[in-house]
């Protein structure tokens, strides 16, 4: 019986000797924070811009249109996640 107790005395302590050793404290805290993809814009001219004479209101009008461009969009980098310290919040 002395036996017994002393092997369940023993047991309970070396289970509760490492709940100690894992005791804590925060040392900083990191929100998780997107970064978007990051894009290259380019213009493609596709009409240059001219003047035209045209019939108004029975007068001539010289009349000027600006150029035309197209838009091109090239990723650079796709979107991504970034660790950003932050304050800790304890509940």
């Amino acid at each position: 019986m002395k036996k017994l107790l002393a092997g369940a005395i023993l047991a309970t302590t070396a289970l509760a000797a490492p709940a100690s050793a894992w005791e804590s404290q925060v040392v900083a805290c990191y929100d998780k924070v997107w970064v978007g993809p990051k894009y290259k814009y380019t213009k493609e001219l596709v009409m240059a811009g001219h003047s035209e004479w045209e019939h108004r209101n029975g007068q001539m009008i010289k009349v000027w249109y600006p150029p035309v461009y197209k838009e091109k969009k090239t990723m650079v980098s796709k979107g991504y996640y970034v660790a950003k310290k932050a304050a800790c919040v304890t509940k």
